[in-house]
């Protein structure tokens, strides 16, 4: 292919932009789903990348038309593919379902009439043979918008600008994930995690790495019972933040005692080593996200509950870091 490998620009977790610069910025939903890539040569074909490079076009078979919908117009296009729960919302737990699939076509189609995933473009960062990266984020917008993209499968939502108190409360009342603000002058940086982006989530959550687990009791034996996670420090040490035993499904559950297994060693990956009795440790390479109330002096996390795994994102892509050492 032709087309340059962009790498998605990421955004930094933060607060709204103050008022007196409220106008200066664009606000989206921020969407819970597995960030793409688009790439079409303009010939009716079409390529998704995930955030880490991967090729996941096959797992996706409902969105190929879209390559149709851009023929004549080669183009680089950054997205999220969302799986939709009943109500119109994003739900990551659906998603799972149908990723991981790219290597399973036959499969993947089965799953697509199932459940029919949707890409919300939001971005364009090559158009027509021409990079668009230097280009500020509010014409690279109106480029997008002027592609008309909007099919079954696909749309390009809106963005409002100025305006952020007020999109940041209906998220809230309509139970969404949180907002991400950009600043209208910004340019796209392929890869960076950059300040001209800012996420807002409604819920504390984080990610942490799997570093062991705990035996569950009972009809739970040879299943997990709780979790055992980390953050890195400052130095890139893995610090035990605590553990967590709620917020699985049983299928969850399941699936996370069969890489648990494969993952297991005999080496305690955290450092200092946590004192928790009946502990089995793993190769800290599993990702998840987990919700909780708030960060103890000690850097431990109250109450966690477990949000889903993120097979997207391996450890050093994740943000799981204590906060001195962000």
């Amino acid at each position: 292919m032709s087309l340059p490998l962009i790498p998605p620009m990421l955004a930094t977790p933060g607060k709204l932009p103050p008022a007196a610069q409220d106008a200066r910025w664009a606000y989206e939903t921020k969407q819970d789903g597995q960030r793409a890539v688009l790439y079409t040569e303009g010939d009716g074909g079409l390529l998704l990348r995930s955030r880490s490079g991967d090729d996941i076009t096959a797992a996706y078979p409902e969105l190929r038309p879209l390559g149709e919908a851009l023929t004549g117009t080669p183009a680089v296009l950054d997205g999220e593919i969302l799986a939709l729960d009943d109500e119109g919302r994003a739900n990551f737990q659906l998603l799972q379902s149908r990723m991981g699939l790219a290597h399973a076509p036959a499969k993947a189609a089965r799953m697509a009439a199932r459940t029919p995933v949707h890409l919300v473009l939001f971005d364009v960062m090559h158009l027509r043979g021409r990079s668009l990266l230097d280009t500020p984020y509010s014409r690279r917008r109106g480029r997008l918008e002027e592609l008309g993209l909007h099919g079954p499968y696909w749309s390009t939502p809106a963005a409002l600008v100025g305006h952020g108190a007020e999109a940041l409360e209906a998220t809230r009342e309509h139970g969404l994930e949180g907002l991400v603000c950009k600043r209208l002058d910004s340019l796209y940086e392929p890869g960076v995690r950059s300040r001209a982006w800012i996420k807002i989530r409604n819920m504390l959550s984080e990610d942490v790495i799997v570093g062991g687990w705990l035996p569950g009791k009972g009809r739970l034996t040879g299943l997990p019972g709780a979790l055992l996670v980390g953050q890195y420090a400052p130095g890139g040490s893995l610090r035990y933040v605590g553990g967590v035993g709620t917020g699985w499904s049983e299928a969850e559950r399941t699936e996370l005692a069969g890489l648990l297994r494969a993952a297991a060693t005999d080496e305690c990956p955290f450092d200092p080593v946590p004192r928790v009795a009946d502990a089995r440790w793993v190769v800290p390479r599993l990702v998840g996200e987990v919700r909780y109330s708030v960060r103890t002096r000690s850097g431990m996390l109250r109450q966690p509950s477990w949000l889903r795994l993120r097979p997207d994102l391996t450890p050093e892509e994740s943000s799981a870091y204590l906060p001195n050492a962000r």
